[in-house]
């Protein structure tokens, strides 16, 4: 898998949510006492500009989850096309199985290339198009409801030919398009981007003229 370390920005923390804004898979990552793991989760979002905040589905059975209950961070990663058959596979093992994994994490089982973050010191994955760490918001109640982690984001950062400028960009690097996970291993490219113009409402139209007195005979013969 390719090295995007060269290619590797921050991004300013009020652009962060451009990171996710397009609905991307990502890959959630934490660690604690020397153990490490990360997932692929399809339902991840921006939830705030300043702090920037993001939310993330995590399941109760989930290596990840427990990790990061214990941390208090995580990170979030934007896989791209080119990791489409290692992100399918993340997401269909756990990292507790250590039969499946001959004993092995998944970073080693998956042959990827882990950094730590600057900021949480996360493992973050090498060759994906965009990185955010994350401090996780304890919400015990909606954490044990509904699956859903809150983390604000306290570092991002992007590679710098996919996405510069507050915009992602991805003409003429295929292969870092970021993956939409529709299900059973099935994912969709983001394809052209555009720019709205403006538009103004459209005028109303002129009002009916008003009837006159002594107007026409109401069909007497």
């Amino acid at each position: 898998m390719s090295s995007s370390s060269a290619f590797r920005q921050p991004v300013p923390l009020d652009r962060a949510y451009r990171l996710l804004n397009h609905g991307p898979t990502v890959l959630v990552s934490a660690a604690t006492q020397g153990r490490r793991n990360l997932m692929a989760a399809a339902w991840a979002m921006p939830l705030d500009f300043a702090p920037p905040k993001v939310a993330v589905v995590l399941d109760k059975s989930t290596y990840t989850r427990q990790l990061l209950e214990q941390s208090g961070h995580f990170a979030l990663q934007v896989p791209v096309r080119a990791q489409i058959d290692v992100v399918n596979a993340l997401g269909n093992v756990s990292g507790a199985d250590a039969q499946a994994l001959h004993g092995r994490d998944k970073f080693e089982a998956f042959g990827l290339t882990p950094f730590d973050g600057p900021a949480t010191g996360a493992p973050l994955v090498e060759g994906c198009a965009a990185w955010l760490e994350c401090r996780l918001l304890p919400e015990p109640a909606i954490q044990a409801r509904y699956d859903l982690f809150l983390g604000e984001v306290v570092a991002a950062a992007a590679d710098a030919r996919v996405f510069s400028q507050g915009r992602w960009h991805f003409e003429g690097h295929d292969d870092l398009r970021t993956l939409h996970h529709v299900a059973g291993g099935h994912f969709l490219l983001p394809g052209e981007a555009l720019d709205a113009q403006a538009l103004s409402p459209i005028p109303p139209l002129s009002p009916l003229p008003a009837p006159q007195a002594g107007g026409a005979a109401r069909g007497r013969a």
